[in-house]
């Protein structure tokens, strides 16, 4: 307790497993049976091959759901023959730790080490630690580059490599353009992304969705209060509409602030629903 206030932390891990059930029920069900924590999101995705869960809750309730969920990964995820277009490291690929109320980026980045050294010791999976200090686009590039982790020697044989972070809050969502042309998704996600002089607070990549015939330009907003989702959205239908394509629309992963969407109302969303929407406390 801080200051009156409980403290809840959020966790939104990245497993490299869009496309088998069974293994997304067991990774829910560790979660879900970890007493105090409370799963709100299960996002899966084919093309990806890849899956975003949800959860939150105190902080030694919220490492001891993440490690029964690590366990299951590890066991049932070999990417020894695994196929999707997201970039990847490892089967439990990213494990970023966010405040929620009573706590900080810093006392996350304690946690996120705590983690680490758990998933390096107990099951052999090798660590990059990621933010504060270092992008998660720079650990994938070092570990696909053959670097050395933080924590452990080399790789997983069949789990690869895990990057563990702290951030504050972000909000991923795919915007679906009326195209098979990836080139024309990867020339947008290039002029949105702050990196190459774009929006502030926007990562992107343009990535095909080959079970819909079309591409996709995959966002990660850091900041939606520096750039609000409906100027992202503006920015990648004007753009698409220059080359001659609509947006079919946009796709939420996760969860999204109710703050988020103050003011937004044209973001022609494919999937959102109340049960997506975080109370404007968090």
């Amino acid at each position: 307790m801080a200051g009156g206030c409980p403290v809840v932390i959020e966790c939104v891990p990245n497993f490299s497993e869009g496309r088998d059930p069974l293994i997304l029920a067991e990774i829910a069900a560790a979660i879900r049976e970890t007493p105090d924590v409370r799963l709100f999101d299960t996002s899966a995705d084919p093309d990806h091959h890849r899956s975003v869960f949800t959860f939150a809750g105190p902080p030694a309730a919220v490492i001891r759901a993440m490690q029964g969920a690590a366990r299951v990964a590890v066991e049932r995820i070999d990417l020894r023959g695994h196929h999707g277009v997201h970039p990847r490291i490892g089967a439990v690929d990213v494990v970023p730790f966010v405040p929620v109320s009573g706590s900080t980026v810093k006392e996350c980045a304690g946690l996120a080490r705590s983690f680490g050294e758990w998933i390096s010791n107990e099951i052999g999976v090798p660590v990059f630690f990621y933010e504060p200090g270092r992008r998660l686009e720079e650990v994938r590039r070092m570990a696909r580059e053959g670097a050395p982790p933080d924590l452990g020697e080399g790789r997983h044989p069949t789990a690869g490599a895990c990057a563990v972070g702290a951030r504050d809050f972000l909000i991923a969502w795919n915007i679906w353009l009326e195209t098979a042309d990836l080139d024309v998704a990867r020339r947008i996600a290039r002029s949105i992304r702050f990196s190459s002089g774009g929006l502030p607070g926007v990562k992107a990549l343009g990535l095909p969705l080959a079970s819909q015939g079309i591409v996709q330009v995959s966002i990660n907003s850091t900041d939606f209060r520096a750039t609000p989702l409906d100027v992202i959205y503006r920015h990648v239908r004007k753009l698409a509409g220059a080359s001659g394509i609509a947006v079919r629309g946009s796709e939420l992963i996760g969860m999204i602030p109710s703050a988020a969407l103050e003011g937004a109302s044209d973001l022609d969303w494919l999937n959102l629903s109340p049960e997506r929407i975080l109370p404007a406390v968090w």
